[in-house]
């Protein structure tokens, strides 16, 4: 070949380069876009009618420490093994953390295996009853391996649905692009030579695991359904976080068939045999129309727009408190302000965010966002969870203007991530007159950890305050990008 001819040849293949790396990020751009917008699938984002007819109650798990010793009132686990042993019909389950990985240095009790053993019992004792089980890909590190607990659900018989998420909006949008555009296809086959991140001495993982997970995508939801009644929690069958504090809300009536839809559009949506759920729906007792409770299930967006609506209907003396895991949502953070500069008195219990699982935090997002709130406003007050190895993972909201009150709670951290559309969630809003036993009891539990009543439940602003500018651009970048854990 010439020198000339090969003189002739270099911009042709500069150009043949530059055209191939143009198709790529014309292809990549789009897919980023349209992750970020895409139309959601039916019955995703779901918000029901108010009904009337609903029964509730109201499940804590509560970990403090009492006179030095660290007390644990635990309640939720106890009522769904009740659910399990009262189901004629079905059972219907929804779970995020359903494993029992955690450093090899810590013990924790066998939360996970003991949930499955309940599973399984009942369906060996029972063979005609429908149990069905939806979990996130996270408990497979995303298809790298079966738990052992989860294959003993599939032998007995068990539908287990692996939440397929790919229908969602992206959260970590500018990797998901590129996710989506040239590395999904590759798919994920079980096996591998890496150390999961969550347990070294579980089964090596795949690269490919790993490249999953960075899209940072939940099923979110918690909660368990018979034909009698549904739970919704912030409770996980997780060994690891067997210790945390928790909530739950249990309802008896017509909303059940709503959760119950709920989870057949997940199932709908990841391409699972639905049949099962043709032969699901409540057949309890009439509930008691005099109990005074009106309830409605909100799903995903539709729990960001409820509590929105209700935070803007706060006026000068309402109270608002908030019993939070993860606080750092911009749109629920300006609607709190704008309450106090209404006049509302705003009170938010949160956790320190210092501990995950035997790994230490630095605080982000709850301290800048603390900080940012506590310094508002006079209106405006914080207190830390005492927590230990545990956390405080209860997702309630309540308010009340001294004649009606209004509960949020279920499996919803108040981020981006987990209000718009990223993850799976559910929630279950209950209003009631201010006197109602059930809200009662709410406003009671948030005084007890407010004032310390009987038990050291909560520290002062200071204890864990925090305004170091980096950690408040932090948080905000990594809210606004999708590039964090919460």
């Amino acid at each position: 070949m010439s020198f000339n001819r090969r003189l002739e040849q270099k911009p042709l293949k500069r150009y043949q380069a530059a055209k191939v790396a143009g198709i790529f990020l014309v292809g990549y751009a789009a897919t980023m876009l349209y992750g970020m917008f895409k139309p959601l699938p039916e019955n995703i984002s779901y918000e029901s009618d108010w009904h009337t007819d609903t029964e509730a109650d109201i499940l804590f798990d509560i970990t403090h420490e009492r006179d030095g010793e660290v007390q644990e009132d635990h309640e939720i686990f106890e009522h769904i093994e009740q659910m399990i042993a009262e189901a004629e019909d079905f059972i219907l389950v929804d779970m995020f953390l359903y494993n029992d990985d955690y450093p090899p240095d810590m013990s924790f009790p066998e939360l996970s295996s003991w949930f499955s053993d309940l599973l399984v019992e009942k369906q060996e004792a029972n063979p005609d009853l429908t149990i069905v089980v939806t979990t996130d890909r996270m408990n497979s590190f995303y298809g790298s391996r079966t738990p052992e607990h989860i294959q003993r659900l599939e032998e007995a018989g068990i539908q287990v649905i692996w939440a397929d998420l790919d229908d969602l909006r992206d959260s970590n949008v500018i990797y998901s692009g590129l996710w989506r555009f040239a590395l999904q296809w590759f798919g994920t086959p079980k096996g591998g030579w890496l150390p999961s991140v969550f347990d070294p001495e579980a089964e090596p993982v795949t690269v490919r695991s790993y490249l999953d997970l960075l899209n940072f995508k939940a099923n979110h939801r918690k909660l368990v359904v018979n034909e009698q009644e549904a739970l919704v929690t912030s409770a996980n069958p997780h060994d690891a976080s067997a210790h945390h504090s928790n909530a739950a809300i249990s309802v008896r009536g017509e909303i059940v068939n709503d959760v119950i839809a709920s989870e057949r559009a997940v199932a709908e949506m990841s391409g699972a045999d639905t049949t099962a759920f043709d032969h699901m729906q409540y057949n309890g007792e009439q509930a008691d129309t005099s109990s005074g409770v009106d309830a409605k299930l909100v799903t995903e967006g539709k729990i960001k727009e409820q509590l929105l609506r209700s935070i803007s209907d706060a006026e000068a003396g309402d109270d608002l408190w908030l019993g939070m895991f993860y606080l750092s949502e911009r749109d629920v953070i300006e609607a709190l302000q704008a309450a106090a500069d209404r006049g509302a008195n705003v009170r938010l219990i949160l956790d320190p965010n210092e501990e995950s699982f035997g790994q230490e935090r630095i605080g982000v997002p709850n301290r800048p966002v603390a900080d940012e709130l506590e310094h508002y406003s006079e209106n405006i007050e914080v207190r830390w969870y005492n927590t230990d190895i545990e956390q405080y993972h209860t997702k309630m909201f309540y308010m009340t203007d001294g004649e009606t009150a209004l509960v949020n709670a279920g499996s919803t951290n108040l981020t981006r991530r987990n209000l718009d559309d990223l993850n799976l969630e559910t929630n279950v809003v209950l209003r009631a007159p201010q006197d109602h036993t059930l809200m009662e009891e709410v406003d009671h539990y948030f005084h007890a950890l407010w004032n310390n009543e009987e038990s050291h439940y909560t520290d002062d602003f200071n204890e864990h305050g925090d305004g170091a500018f980096w950690k408040y651009w932090l948080y905000r970048i990594q809210e606004s990008s999708g590039l964090s854990s919460f």
